[in-house]
């Protein structure tokens, strides 16, 4: 009553000046000598007056009725703030009273706003207090808003995005094997599609949208819409920085990945790989929609609250793929990069739908052009293939002339290479755009295939090339003309094998099948030449050489005998690992001297008790070459 009180005097001034004009008015219009026109303007001014005085009284009245509403509502907020539950835990009529009391406070503010006079002090004061009744409750509201989207969020289960694993290639100096597997073995890619509408999950539980949006809309209209946005983006970014956790993806600065040992880093970047997908089809697709749900009707709000919610973390993935695209180009890493590269290509489209306007266009094109780094270190790790194929050198034979650790890391290697075609296809062809190979090349058109002609074709019968070529000098570290040969027919045995069974042969054709076919098959035949050619020359008719008229028979037969041994103790250690390839050149090699050594017993009629080894013990000998283990020789009896 005492702030009632305090406005009369100015009230009670107001009105006795108004009589005060009023009187003087009456007394002019009683005078007798004034004009027509005088006496009309009196009239009316007289007529104002009276109005004047009915105003100032229905105004003082109507203030006074307006801050008597506003001491009721004042009295409903404070009760609701000393109760520390949530109004909308508290029933339906709780939070219509409340809901209620905020619109009859904007309903006041509009009257005392009408209602103000300039230099009043009641009128301020009684204006500032409805203010601050507004602001208590938009601040209450603002917390019931953050109790609602901490208390109803909900995560899902990230197993919507399936990724394959590509065979993990390891490059080192000494080119580590690695082991060989089928093709039902090999891990193929999966197709996951671009998500659809059908991956939108309900990050809020939806029967409290209804709830949200109605906070929405009072905040709104109370002018209160930042604050509602940043409540609402701080909730949801926790949430998105939660699920980072769930995704067991850790934020790491680029000094962080830079820091990273090669194993660590790869098993970092597949999950990268895997959580880009999870958080940007599925989670950020959802939390975009949640956005237009509740703040649709507010136009680029709602763009902007996305795009606050999402920033930071997107900014935090695409810093891994910055530090990534930043670290030392190596074959060893191809894989990896390529995968990151189809990744992010995938979700171009799901990107460019989620950031189009103009608030997320920084982060679209960080994305574009993360994509466009990867793809320049990936060709440059690819480049690098060659030159460490070429460069690598060793200093001893390989033993027993097997299958080269290189030979099966590169195979194994292109041969992976094949399931990212499309992509290495887009990033080569700007370095074969001159390039023609004459390998493929053939007057059969149709050995002619498009995939042959391809960029990643082209680069791939380069590397077979190279490692030829490092293959040949690696012959060389042989003493024994023989073991050369068996080691390149394993060695180019062994490519064509890899190609023949799988799709490299659709990128290396049918013609470079056959060329190397007959490169292993040449190989076994000057392994036959160097090591029997020599051996089987005592025993075979030489009319040309001088030494035939010297030694007798028996004398050719025993040096044929010790050279035979020779072979059989050194070829016995060399090795041939596929069997059926062992078997031919076995078959072979038995076909030439069993032939030579019948027709040399036979011709010369030799003395069993000379003859150290029948023609059925040189057979069974011939059987044991090529096992790479050593074998004594047998106290072969004579019968």
């Amino acid at each position: 009553m005492a702030d009632y009180q305090s406005m009369m005097p100015h009230h009670e001034g107001e009105q006795h000046l108004l009589a005060a004009a009023y009187h003087v008015v009456k007394a002019l219009r009683a005078a007798k000598n004034l004009s027509d026109d005088m006496r009309k303007v009196l009239a009316d001014l007289d007529g104002h007056l009276s109005k004047m005085t009915e105003n100032t009284e229905s105004r003082g009245g109507e203030f006074a009725e307006v801050e008597e509403q506003l001491k009721c509502a004042e009295n409903r907020i404070l009760r609701w703030g000393s109760n520390q539950t949530m109004i909308r835990d508290t029933g339906t009529e709780e939070v219509s009273d409340y809901i209620g009391t905020i619109e009859e406070i904007q309903t006041l503010l509009e009257s005392l706003r009408r209602l103000s006079v300039e230099g009043n002090g009641k009128h301020q004061e009684v204006l500032a207090r409805a203010n601050r009744a507004l602001q208590m409750t938009m601040l209450r509201l603002k917390e019931e808003l953050i109790h609602i989207l901490v208390q109803h969020k909900q995560y899902f289960e990230p197993e919507y995005v399936s990724f394959r694993s590509c065979k993990d290639v390891i490059y080192d100096e000494s080119f580590v094997s690695i082991e060989d597997e089928s093709s039902d073995e090999y891990s193929r890619r999966v197709n996951c599609g671009r998500v659809s509408g059908d991956y939108i999950v309900d990050l809020i539980k939806p029967h409290v949208l209804p709830d949200i949006k109605t906070i929405a809309n009072i905040m709104f209209a109370a002018n209160y819409d930042q604050k509602f946005c940043e409540a609402y983006v701080g909730v949801r970014k926790d949430a998105l920085t939660e699920y980072f956790v769930i995704l067991k993806l850790k934020k790491f600065s680029i000094e962080d990945v830079l820091k990273m040992n090669w194993p660590t880093l790869s098993s970092e970047i597949k999950k990268w790989n895997w959580a880009m997908k999870i958080i940007i089809r599925v989670y950020l697709a959802s939390e975009k929609y949640l956005c237009n749900k509740i703040l649709g009707e507010y136009g680029t709000i709602s763009s902007f609250c996305f795009v606050e919610i999402a920033k930071a973390s997107l900014i935090c993935l695409l810093n891994f793929g910055e530090a990534v695209a930043m670290s030392s180009v190596s074959p060893e890493k191809l894989f990896r990069l390529l995968d990151m590269y189809e990744v992010l290509e995938d979700l171009l489209l799901d990107i460019d739908g989620l950031l189009y306007e103009e608030a997320g266009s920084y982060i679209r094109i960080e994305f574009h052009g993360l994509l466009r780094k990867l793809g320049y270190v990936a060709r440059a790790a690819f480049s690098e293939l060659q030159i460490a194929i070429a460069s690598n050198r060793s200093l001893k034979p390989f033993p027993q002339g097997g299958i080269h650790p290189l030979t099966r890391y590169v195979m194994n290697y292109i041969k992976t290479l094949t399931s990212y075609d499309k992509s290495l296809n887009v990033l080569l062809v700007d370095e074969d755009r001159d390039h023609t190979n004459p390998v493929v090349e053939t007057a059969n058109d149709q050995d002619k295939s498009p995939v042959t002609f391809c960029p990643l074709a082209c680069h791939l019968r380069s590397v077979t090339s190279v490692l030829q070529c490092n293959l040949f000098d690696k012959s060389k570290l042989y003493t024994e003309e023989g073991l050369q040969h068996i080691f390149l027919m394993n060695n180019i045995h062994y490519m064509v094998k890899k190609v023949k069974g799988s799709d490299l042969r659709l990128f290396l054709g049918d013609e470079w099948i056959r060329m190397h076919n007959g490169k292993f098959q040449q190989h076994a035949t000057s392994y036959e030449r160097a090591t029997w050619s020599s051996v089987l020359s005592f025993i075979r008719d030489c009319p040309h050489s001088n030494t035939f008229f010297k030694e007798t028979p028996k004398e050719r037969c025993r040096r044929f005998n010790l050279a035979f041994e020779e072979v059989y103790k050194s070829q016995t250690q060399w090795l041939i690992p596929d069997s059926q390839l062992k078997e031919d050149l076995q078959i072979s090699s038995s076909l030439k001297v069993i032939l030579a050594y019948r027709t040399f017993l036979a011709r010369n009629c030799i003395c069993d008790k000379y003859i150290k080894y029948s023609v059925d013990d040189v057979e069974s000998l011939l059987m044991d070459l090529f096992e790479g283990s050593p074998k004594p020789l047998n106290s072969w009896q004579k019968r």
